[in-house]
C-alpha cells in the first residue's frame, strides 16, 4: 500500500477493511494531509512526554505537512489513513507512516521502518493496531523489505509491550544528550 497519486499507484493489497475491526485502512492522499497533521502532532507531543529531547517545534505543523507530502511522492515511502466506520464513516482516525530504507552492511538488504502509528484513543484496544502492523509489513514487505522495525521513544513502555508481543526485539539503540 502506498500513496495514491499520479506517480505513484496504489501497490496490493488494495485498501482493505476488516469485519472484525472499526476502521477502513487505505493509502493516504494528498487531499489527507489536513486531517493527518493533527493526528500525527498528537502523537509526537505524546512522544515528548516521553523524553525532553523529543520536544515538539513551534512550527511542528508546518513540517508535518511538509513531511507529509514528501512521504506522499516518495515511492519508498508507505502512508496508510485509517477511516472510521459508521458514524466516522470517512473521518480518518489514524494514520501509519513508514519507510523502506537501504541497510548497505547487512542482509537483509532493504528494512521497513515503522515511523509513526497513531489511532484516536476511542479506536484503541480493539484490535486496530495489530490490524495496522500487518498491513503495514504487508505494504513493506511489497516495496522490498525484507524485515520491519519499529522507532518509538525508549521510554514508550505500552508501545515497547505492544511490538514485543508481536514478536519485535530491540536491534539497535540510540542514546542521546543535549549539546
Amino acid at each position: 500500500m502506498t500513496a495514491s497519486n499520479e506517480t505513484n499507484p496504489p501497490v496490493s493489497p488494495a485498501p482493505s477493511e476488516s469485519p472484525s475491526v472499526p476502521i477502513h485502512l487505505r493509502p493516504a492522499r494528498p487531499a489527507d494531509i489536513p486531517a493527518l497533521v493533527p493526528l500525527l502532532l498528537r502523537l509526537k507531543r505524546l512522544n515528548e512526554e516521553f523524553d525532553p529531547l523529543l520536544k515538539v517545534r513551534d512550527d511542528a505543523d508546518e513540517q508535518a505537512h511538509a513531511v507529509l507530502a514528501a512521504n506522499l511522492a516518495d515511492p519508498k515511502s508507505v502512508v496508510l489513513a485509517a477511516e472510521g466506520i459508521g458514524a466516522d464513516r470517512d473521518k480518518v482516525v489514524g494514520v501509519v507512516r513508514a519507510v523502506v530504507r537501504e541497510r548497505p552492511f547487512y542482509v537483509p538488504e532493504h528494512e521497513g521502518v515503522i515511523l509513526d502509528i497513531y489511532l484516536l484513543p476511542l479506536y484503541r484496544r480493539r484490535g486496530v493496531g495489530e490490524y495496522l502492523l500487518r498491513e503495514v509489513s504487508t505494504a513493506l514487505k511489497a516495496k522490498g523489505a525484507g524485515v520491519v522495525t519499529a522507532e518509538f521513544p525508549a521510554q514508550n513502555e505500552i508501545a515497547s509491550r505492544f511490538y514485543a508481543k508481536r514478536g519485535f526485539r530491540p536491534i539497535t539503540s540510540i542514546h542521546a544528550r543535549s549539546l
